[in-house]
């Protein structure tokens, strides 16, 4: 059975087939955020503790951290920042996280520092990108996400995406990186321009787990892009893509409606042991006055203790 191993200091977080859906938190992420970019380059940290926080409370398996504030000079910029936001965010919570970087020199800056076995977030299949991140991921010995895309851009066909994530995991085997490391993001496309997108996502998922064994991630929020309601969308679609085979995603888990589904779809599909985590979690809900996860209640949460000092686009 494929299993993808990613830890923290004290904790160790197992993502795989037989495994509760792993929820990447994507909220530290500037992009599409004008105010916490705006915050980050000021030096002011106050929205991503607080949203480092929410998200663990909330239910986030793991936090994804993205520190891409500007598009001029990231590879002046970017490793620095990528840094500071990366060591304040392991000093307030004890989930692993996603180190999440364009910029091979932020990448690199940040797997120094990190603690314990983080996801690197991303590799492509472009031949620049395969030789810059794949030998740090062997010399760090972390996990990386794989990119369904190559230097001809993203393909409106499957097939040719799953091309691109077989070309992914064969490179990396040539660097001594086994596939369970591979985590592979097929590239969910919005279902309102593509009407097929998501049979598209669960064919891809059905081979790349039965073909080339893989665990795989998405940002799951591209399903509903351009649609109104998004979160009805992403919320149907958490439970199909699991069934498909989808092992995690990148979400904002401080969205009560899109956890349930997740939860709900744990229970349904066995990996919620005696339905454990979601009686825990809703044996006092009120439907009446609505749920609110605290870190006091929720399942897994850290205790959250301020420390240290003062990701892609998919934030909505």
């Amino acid at each position: 059975m494929t299993r993808t191993i990613v830890a923290s200091a004290t904790r160790e977080i197992i993502i795989g087939f037989d495994q509760p859906f792993c929820v990447i938190g994507e909220r530290i992420n500037p992009t599409g955020r004008k105010k916490l970019a705006a915050e980050m380059i000021e030096g002011n940290f106050d929205t991503v503790i607080k949203d480092a926080l929410e998200q663990v409370a909330a239910g986030a398996t793991m936090l994804d951290v993205n520190a891409g504030v500007t598009s001029v000079n990231p590879n002046e910029t970017e490793p620095g920042l990528l840094v500071q936001t990366l060591e304040i965010v392991q000093g307030l919570v004890d989930v692993p996280l996603s180190i999440d970087s364009s910029v091979t020199a932020a990448i690199e800056a940040a797997l120094k520092v990190a603690k314990g076995r983080p996801l690197v977030n991303s590799v492509t299949g472009e031949e620049e990108k395969l030789e810059a991140i794949l030998p740090l991921c062997k010399k760090y010995d972390v996990p990386v996400v794989a990119i369904s895309n190559d230097e001809t851009g993203i393909s409106m066909d499957p097939d040719v995406r799953f091309a691109v994530a077989k070309k992914i995991v064969e490179r990396a085997m040539d660097y001594g990186i086994k596939p369970h490391d591979i985590v592979v993001d097929p590239l969910v496309m919005p279902i309102g321009a593509l009407g097929d997108a998501g049979r598209q996502v669960f064919a891809l998922l059905h081979r790349l787990r039965n073909e080339l064994k893989v665990n795989t991630t998405c940002g799951l929020s591209n399903i509903s892009f351009g649609l109104p309601h998004r979160h009805g969308i992403n919320a149907g679609f958490i439970p199909m893509v699991i069934g498909a085979g989808m092992t995690s995603a990148i979400m904002n888990p401080c969205r009560p409606q899109e956890m349930e589904a997740v939860r709900a779809a744990n229970v349904l599909n066995g990996t919620d042991q005696n339905c454990g985590t979601w009686i825990m979690t809703y044996r006092d809900h009120n439907p009446a006055a609505g749920h609110v996860v605290t870190a006091a209640t929720a399942p897994g949460a850290s205790s959250g203790r301020r420390g240290g000092r003062a990701g892609r686009a998919r934030a909505e």
